[in-house]
């Protein structure tokens, strides 16, 4: 069923590109989806109907302003840290526990924090996230990862669990 699903998502995606419905153009679309889907159908996430329930569009939607803005704070404090001499700047990489379960809600969190500039992704062990942070401001890991999990995890929760 996986390889079913990647097969015809891989074409409908290729006629969407190439927007014809000449017989040549379908005829590479079915031979490209048939060599994707045999190669790397394993890497296809494995409940892709979740994607169509309309509340998690919702929640995506409502992610996008909310990653943004988290974005943006972290661009100005990063900025002042590298204009204004006097603010701490004490890098180091810290180990973050993430509470999602699924392997695509951990690889949005993880491109989110990586995104978010003063953090950095360098690792991910199962639960735990090794993140390169520009300022530890504390040693305790529930504060930790409060301050660098906890904005985005609840909205991916929504989204991808």
């Amino acid at each position: 069923m996986k390889r079913l699903t990647c097969l015809v998502t891989v074409f409908v995606l290729w006629v969407g590109l190439f927007w014809s419905l000449d017989l040549v153009v379908l005829g590479a679309g079915v031979f490209f989806a048939l060599l994707v889907s045999t190669y790397l159908s394993d890497v296809f996430p494995d409940r892709i109907y979740m994607i169509l329930t309309p509340r998690r569009w919702v929640f995506f939607l409502l992610y996008l302003p909310y990653f943004f803005y988290y974005c943006l704070k972290a661009n100005v404090d990063v900025a002042l840290r590298v204009i204004h001499p006097d603010l701490p700047i004490r890098p180091g990489i810290v180990k973050v526990r993430t509470t999602l379960k699924s392997e695509m809600a951990k690889t949005f969190l993880a491109n989110s924090i990586t995104l978010t500039p003063g953090t950095l992704t360098v690792d991910i062990d199962g639960d735990d996230f090794y993140i390169h942070w520009i300022n530890i401001y504390t040693d305790d890991p529930a504060k930790r990862t409060a301050e660098i999990c906890g904005r985005f995890e609840p909205m991916l929760r929504r989204i991808f669990e």
